[in-house]
């Protein structure tokens, strides 16, 4: 009876095979077919094209029974490695440029990124992960691969979960029992507010339709706008003209007495007695007046009254200044 082979081509001789060299086999067995199954390496080269491996009834060296599988050589994108329907761990180190899934003709199989290396395991029907679904209990995740680019949420001892960044900008939010990807949530869509700058910053859209050249009203009722004149042209400097019309004066001047100084320069007309014209006043006779000038008096100086004012109205006629500048009402609110 022939010798039969195991699913890594180990020889299992029949009894009385092969008399005499039965060591030799045995020693093929160990030394070459087992120990590759147990610690050696293999490198399998790619030339731009899947790679097929077999095994066939021998215990020579065969790559698809080594342990460790060196993949290398020229993908030209991603391959397929297929292996043989055994039940077989597998060391894969991916030193190509590009994927390489390692599968069983048909199956999905495992993708091994390129630099990277995994523990897989064919269990006969398909290569799979080795380390699928740890659970967190042991130290793993509950999951055979984690989501690219993504946040990792714990989910107590079930598998982990996962927030994917979302849009350009998004943050990492919370609403008290769970996490999401959003925009941050400082300022609610549609909110007003003001910026120093002549561009609206990113996410803002600038209103150029309303409030040009209008001042701000802070207000504790409701909001609203209003007014007529730019504010440039109500601030600007202007000069008031028009005229002042005086229409009663109510006062009165005291009494002064004046001195002699202070009274025109004049004189005053005298009568005078002839001089040596005696009369006797017993002997009827009577006198006779000669008609003269007093001498002048009067300085013609200045004088003043005291004068006490008490009321007085007048009216005042021109161009008035219109104030009256446009503004937009706002408010004063603190973020809670």
């Amino acid at each position: 009876m022939p010798s039969t082979y195991s699913n890594i081509k180990i020889q299992l001789m029949a009894t009385g095979e092969n008399t005499g060299t039965w060591g030799n086999v045995t020693n093929d067995n160990l030394g070459v077919a087992l120990e590759q199954a147990i610690v050696e390496t293999a490198t399998v080269t790619f030339a731009s094209a899947n790679v097929t491996l077999t095994l066939t009834d021998t215990n020579a060296r065969q790559d698809a029974r080594a342990l460790r599988l060196n993949l290398a050589g020229t993908t030209g994108g991603a391959r397929d490695l297929i292996v043989p329907a055994i039940q077989k761990p597998y060391i894969v180190n991916n030193g190509t440029a590009d994927t390489i899934t390692v599968k069983v003709s048909g199956q999905t199989g495992v993708a091994v990124p390129a630099g990277s290396s995994y523990l897989l395991y064919n269990n006969g029907t398909d290569v799979v992960n080795a380390f699928e679904g740890i659970s967190v209990v042991s130290g793993g995740t509950g999951l055979e691969t984690l989501t690219a680019d993504s946040v990792v949420i714990g989910n107590g001892t079930g598998a982990v979960t996962f927030v994917a960044p979302g849009s350009s900008g998004n943050v990492l939010t919370s609403n008290g029992s769970a996490w999401a990807s959003a925009l941050p949530s400082g300022f609610d869509s549609g909110t007003v507010t003001l910026f120093g700058q002549t561009s609206a910053p990113t996410g803002w859209t600038k209103n150029a339709s309303t409030g040009d050249q209008h001042a701000f009203r802070i207000v504790t009722g409701s909001v609203s706008t209003g007014g007529s004149v730019d504010f440039t042209t109500a601030f600007a400097s202007q000069t008031p003209s028009g005229s002042v019309s005086i229409t009663s004066v109510t006062a009165s001047a005291g009494d002064t007495t004046l001195t002699t100084p202070q009274i025109p320069s004049h004189s005053h007309p005298a009568g005078t007695r002839n001089p040596g014209n005696n009369f006797d006043a017993t002997a009827g006779g009577s006198p006779t007046f000669g008609i003269g000038q007093s001498g002048p008096a009067g300085g013609g100086g200045s004088h003043t009254h005291p004068f006490s004012f008490s009321s007085g109205s007048g009216s005042f006629s021109g161009n008035a200044i219109n104030l009256s500048v446009k503004y937009v009402d706002v408010i004063r609110a603190t973020k809670d």
